[in-house]
């Protein structure tokens, strides 16, 4: 039971990573901000200008 319930919150982790979720947090904790459309209408517009800026191989 134990090794299942460490699987499950292996992935769970995983997925959160996946999704940004995790991302998303610590942008808040970055910002000092609590979760809300504003807030988070501004870590998109942060990643997509880091990801913009990163060159891309091949």
């Amino acid at each position: 039971m134990r090794t299942l319930r460490e699987f499950f919150k292996t992935l769970l982790a995983v997925l959160r990573e996946i999704f940004d979720e995790n991302a998303y947090q610590r942008f808040l904790l970055r910002t000092n901000s609590v979760a809300s459309v504003e807030s988070y209408r501004q870590f998109q517009r942060e990643r997509e200008t880091s990801m913009a800026t990163k060159p891309r191989c091949c």
